[in-house]
């Protein structure tokens, strides 16, 4: 029997890991903050109360009825190790979504017929991530503020995001590809736009796979009916449409386009330039996703691009739910940008929100200069967006390093006379 070696590596690794928990505990004891724990009727098979701040689907009170069985002490500490552990699983997830080549693009010539592009990630060998850099990563990524505050808040982000991105990097012959999706989508609707960009990516494996998550998301619904068939008609044809029925979306923890807009025009009701800037925002971004997989092949940026639009459409986007910016930063990483990942870190650990005044309505009196600092990551979303639109339009390089790799011995590539390419 082998064991494995200890390095000096691992034990910083270790130590790392450990001093990051440590400062976490001393934060949490200094700034207290109590898990989310559903108790009462809000998660009873027999009765169902529909709390006015619910975002969520009576299905999600059916899936969470048992964490009651649990003394609260006891789940708080599971919340917590679980959320840790649910990190490194996304730092696993994130390394191989973001670690995977591109296939190269297709040379498209006049007289040529078009190659789809395979909407899976391609199936190439992927250097396994190692124990001592996830330790790492999860040492470092703690401190980042959507992290952090879904540990300490004991919310179910990571969980979500590890669904959603394990489910949507499968192999197109995976069993079910897209069932954990669309469960997801019954838990938090935003997810949602995920099946969307699956039916409008035009493939067919796409294609199947968003029908998959369609069919397993009104699974949920139906599910909700049967148990909590009131709860259920309340939610669907009332509650669903109440954009604030999840809390003031003017306060600074609300990080999507209508806190932006609420703030920047001080207002609790942006009205129409606020729904106009969704509409718009939500099929960009869903015709950018799909250029981003069939015209460049580049279905990272495809999802994460579907991920940012949802966040900044939904009406209420809490920073919690920003922990999109794990896989992110890894795909970042992997594509060498590192100036940009060290930006995009530093944003999404400044918690510039919190600096700004934010108590007695405060955010809505807030001057130009500091409306920056009150929606860090609304504005970053949008400027990853636009990134993602000039990369998307830009002219690929690789056409002509492909042409020079593939051209035989001695034979110069054809000229830009003679074989036209069309991008």
């Amino acid at each position: 029997m082998t064991y494995p070696t200890v390095t000096v590596r691992s034990l910083l690794a270790v130590g790392a890991l450990a001093l990051s928990l440590t400062a976490l505990a001393v934060f949490a004891a200094l700034c207290p903050a109590a898990p989310f724990v559903p108790t009462g009727p809000t998660v009873s098979f027999t009765e169902y109360v529909q709390p006015a701040s619910a975002a969520s689907p009576p299905f999600a009170a059916i899936l969470f009825v048992p964490v009651t069985w649990l003394p609260v002490a006891t789940l708080k500490a599971v919340v917590v190790v679980g959320n840790v552990l649910l990190l490194a699983l996304l730092v696993r997830l994130s390394w191989r979504f973001a670690a995977h080549r591109h296939a190269p693009t297709p040379v498209l010539t006049k007289t040529s017929v078009p190659t789809p592009v395979r909407f899976s990630l391609p199936s190439v060998p992927v250097p396994v991530l190692s124990w001592v850099p996830v330790l790492l990563c999860v040492a470092v990524a703690l401190w980042l503020e959507p992290v952090l505050r879904t540990v300490l808040f004991g919310e179910i982000g990571l969980a979500l995001t590890c669904v959603v991105l394990w489910d949507l990097t499968r192999p197109d012959h995976a069993l079910g590809k897209g069932f954990a999706l669309g469960v997801v989508a019954g838990v938090e609707l935003a997810p949602a736009l995920f099946i969307a960009y699956l039916l409008l990516a035009g493939l067919p494996d796409a294609v199947r796979a968003g029908l998959t998550a369609l069919g397993s998301l009104i699974g949920t619904m139906l599910l909700g009916a049967l148990v909590l068939p009131g709860a259920s008609l309340d939610f669907w044809t009332l509650r669903v449409f109440e954009t604030g029925r999840a809390g003031e979306g003017w306060t600074t923890d609300n990080q999507s386009l209508q806190g932006l807009f609420a703030r920047a025009l001080h207002t609790t009701e942006p009205g129409v330039g606020w729904a106009v800037a969704c509409v718009v925002i939500t099929f960009a971004g869903l015709w950018l996703a799909r250029r981003a997989v069939v015209r460049k092949g580049l279905e990272t940026w495809g999802i994460l691009v579907t991920a940012l639009t949802a966040l900044l459409v939904s009406p209420v986007s809490w920073s919690h739910h920003w922990v999109w910016c794990v896989p992110l930063l890894a795909v970042l990483l992997a594509e060498g940008r590192w100036r940009t990942a060290a930006a995009v870190a530093l944003v999404f650990a400044a918690r510039t929100f919190r600096l700004v005044p934010h108590e007695g309505g405060a955010e809505l009196r807030l001057p130009w200069w500091q409306q920056p600092l009150a929606s860090p990551y609304a504005l970053l979303g949008l400027a990853l967006l636009a990134y993602v639109a000039y990369r998307c339009h830009a002219p690929c390089t690789r056409t002509a390093t492909l042409r020079r790799a593939t051209a035989p011995a001695g034979q110069l590539p054809a000229s830009n006379s003679s074989a036209s390419t069309i991008r």
